[in-house]
């Protein structure tokens, strides 16, 4: 956990250069540090760290010099004050809703949201007493509608995965603090190189690392961040006891994915601009869902908010006279590749492509997936930074062989 410094400085420098001091060695690459505990330099010392009373590092459950660099560094490209690192993105939203919820609060959650996320939230908190609310994500009096007296914590994630469906984030956050609640933003998708929601209202921004942030499908990461005070006195606490911590090696890797971030994120942005408009025109497609493109519902409101760019990520529906059919061509189109990874992944380097309905929502009821609008014949596609015409070979093997 740690705070941010260097505010004046552009994100594309605090991309390569936020981080903790360098060592007495003078490394110029951030220090991996391998250790699980710290030698204490007194008793008197000691006992105020732990009581976190002194700066110090403790133990490796609470704290890494090359984790608070990650950290350091995430917090400066969101704009936000601190940031908190977990093991997952997943663990990341646990540690939220530990660290702000109690028997009897109230959460309210797009539901296009990722399907583990709908599961943890409407299913696993449900045993302790937490309620739940979904609402369609962009239909802003439909989340004011769901508030009551005990709503604690307004979720949206913009774009969505997969439909890539965009919230107004300033009219969210809103709505949550009349409500006296708080509200926060999963990034993962526009990253803060494209997108940054706690200057449009956000209170916590919540990440899966191991998406675009390491941006080569290597490690596991998830970070929430955050006001230092929410940080400090709601999540720190939760990571101490509960031990969801992010791994050094694993914070080491995703620190220098950060450095290239902003000039990954253009490039494969463009890459599935591209694939969109290629896709639209397909005789074998029925609908293409990207932020980028004129005919996305939330076109304005997301060119607004993400910095005039649509992302890397796309999906787009195989035409089918019915829901079996539309599946049988999808999975054809999948297995048909030569080129491209099937794999539930994104934000690699490389081209990732995926059936949703059949893996990452794959947990969700048939009503619930209908809900979020995963369909049988979508196909989700996380554009990687090879060559556009490879990539549209690829699909066409499959599109234009039923």
């Amino acid at each position: 956990m740690t705070q941010k410094k260097n505010a004046d400085l552009h994100r594309d420098t605090l991309a390569v250069r936020e981080a903790v001091e360098r060592s007495q060695y003078g490394e110029n690459s951030e220090a991996l540090f391998l250790t699980s505990g710290y030698v204490q330099p007194s008793a008197e010392a000691s006992a105020r760290r732990f009581a976190g009373d002194e700066d110090g590092f403790t133990y490796g459950r609470y704290g890494n010099p090359t984790v608070s660099s990650f950290e350091q560094r995430l917090a400066a490209l969101e704009g936000a004050e601190a940031c908190i690192s977990t093991a997952s993105g997943m663990s990341a939203i646990l540690m939220m809703c530990m660290g702000l919820l109690k028997m009897g609060d109230h959460v309210i959650c797009s539901q296009s949201m990722f399907g583990s996320t709908i599961k943890l939230i409407g299913s696993d908190l449900a045993k302790f007493g937490v309620t739940s609310s979904f609402v369609p994500q962009t239909d802003v009096a439909a989340w004011e509608a769901a508030i009551t007296p005990n709503t604690k914590l307004l979720f949206a994630e913009t774009p969505t995965n997969p439909l890539t469906e965009v919230c107004d984030i300033r009219a969210l956050a809103d709505l949550a603090h009349n409500a006296g609640a708080l509200l926060c933003v999963d990034n993962c998708f526009a990253t803060p190189a494209l997108q940054r929601p706690m200057t449009l209202g956000a209170d916590i921004v919540m990440h899966s690392g191991t998406k675009y942030l390491d941006g080569q499908g290597r490690v596991m990461a998830g970070a929430l961040c955050a006001s230092q005070e929410l940080v400090t006195k709601s999540f720190l606490p939760v990571l101490k006891s509960a031990g969801m911590t992010l791994a050094p090696f694993n914070a080491w890797v995703v620190l220098k994915g950060l450095e290239t971030l902003d000039i990954r994120m253009q490039a494969q942005s463009a890459r599935a601009m591209a694939l969109a408009q290629w896709l639209e025109s397909h005789a074998s497609v029925e609908r293409v869902f990207y932020p980028g493109l004129a005919s996305h519902p939330q076109h304005a409101l997301a060119m607004a908010q993400q910095s005039g760019c649509g992302g890397a990520v796309l999906s787009f529906t195989v035409k089918g006279s019915n829901a079996d059919e539309a599946r049988s061509r999808a999975f054809h189109v999948l297995d048909s590749l030569e080129v491209m990874s099937l794999s539930t992944n994104l934000g690699d380097t490389k081209t990732l492509i995926a059936h949703p309905a059949s893996t990452s929502h794959g947990r969700l009821t048939e009503e619930q997936r209908q809900a979020a609008g995963v369909v049988q014949g979508l196909i989700r596609v996380a554009v990687g930074l090879e060559h556009l015409g490879d990539i549209q070979t690829d699909l066409d093997r499959g599109l234009s062989s039923f």
